[in-house]
């Protein structure tokens, strides 16, 4: 077996209990052990799982550029929601260190890596050319929210309920789509084709996006909230 079937294989196993563990946080009481631990294994499977992709997505891009290009920006963008997830809740009183350094430099390379996906989906795709360009818009968004929530302070300050909560949606959507466009169609082949392919890629998108909204407003009610005054002169983490 070659050392490329070898990363496969386990590749899928991490994308198998990364899915389980995802559900598994997701249903259970929010900041409960259960919960904790359950986030904490399906995090390092994600951290796993994006190291094991690089040379995956690297050799894909020799053989075929443009599904390679696209590989590498799932892994920008992914690698941004991991992040996130972890540092709001490590940083969580302390606004001005979560989004240092680290988090900016993730916030610069969403838009340059979407712009670059967007101009490959446009120019040079000949199949999923709508996929590509609209994920080309997820990095474009990631850019502007981070870039919005970076200028000041947060008025809320469960600010890093809101970011975990959103960056583990992302994750839930890299999760999903791995498992409805790869695993799915190798346990049910009669459910593979180009259908299935678009849903798979768009679905968990639509419905993230709705799960946004109803999460939000059940864990994060609006109105007036003290402001904090974390010190901006911290170094980014």
């Amino acid at each position: 077996m070659s050392a490329y079937s070898i990363l496969v294989l386990v590749h899928a196993g991490l994308g198998t209990l990364a899915l389980a563990t995802f559900w598994t946080a997701g249903l259970a009481r929010k900041g409960s052990p259960v919960h904790v631990a359950a986030g904490r294994i399906y995090l390092l499977a994600m951290v796993a799982l994006l190291l094991i992709a690089v040379p995956l997505s690297i050799a894909t891009l020799v053989e075929r550029p443009v599904a390679g290009a696209f590989l590498l920006y799932l892994l920008v963008i992914t690698g941004t929601a991991v992040w996130t997830s972890w540092r709001a809740i490590k940083d969580k009183r302390d606004w001005a260190r979560y989004t240092g350094r680290a988090y900016r430099a993730l916030m610069w390379a969403n838009l340059a890596s979407a712009l670059a996906i967007g101009a490959v989906g446009v120019l040079l795709a000949q199949f999923a050319q709508v996929v590509i360009v609209s994920f080309a818009g997820i990095g474009l968004a990631t850019f502007v929210r981070m870039w919005r929530f970076s200028r000041a302070a947060p008025a809320a300050p469960r600010w890093w309920m809101r970011e975990h909560l959103l960056a583990m949606l992302g994750n839930g959507v890299a999760t999903h789509i791995a498992f409805l466009s790869i695993g799915l169609p190798k346990l049910l082949p009669m459910l593979a084709g180009p259908t299935l392919q678009n849903l798979a890629w768009l679905g968990p998108v639509v419905v993230a996006t709705a799960a946004a909204v109803v999460l939000t407003r059940k864990y994060l009610p609006s109105g007036p909230q003290p402001r904090p005054a974390p010190s901006r002169g911290l170094s980014g983490a």
